[in-house]
């Protein structure tokens, strides 16, 4: 069994609010989850306006195909264009790991 996370940092373009920012991570949330069937949550900078963490995490068979999937939701998020990527953070892990 194979585990794998990535987190985005994320800055948001023309928000003003708190509101605002939900609804442009709401539905970047909601199709990660809906696509690739992983799990996704905002998890960082939950009180500023202008920055998102969106964090992913999946398990899989084998580390091939775990790979594959965080780098096609990597690229679906860097397409976003209401958003710029920072950075992503990545780590993969065996059960032994653990």
């Amino acid at each position: 069994m194979w585990i794998g996370w990535l987190q985005f940092d994320l800055i948001l373009g023309d928000v003003h609010s708190l509101k605002a920012k939900r609804s442009v991570i709401k539905p970047i949330v909601a199709e990660i989850r809906r696509k690739f069937a992983v799990s996704a949550a905002e998890v960082d900078h939950l009180d500023l306006h202008r920055r998102a963490a969106v964090g992913v995490g999946a398990v899989a068979a084998d580390r091939a195909h775990l790979v594959e999937v965080l780098d096609t939701v990597e690229r679906s998020v860097a397409a976003r264009p209401e958003v710029e990527l920072v950075a992503v953070r990545r780590r993969i892990v065996t059960h032994d790991d653990i």
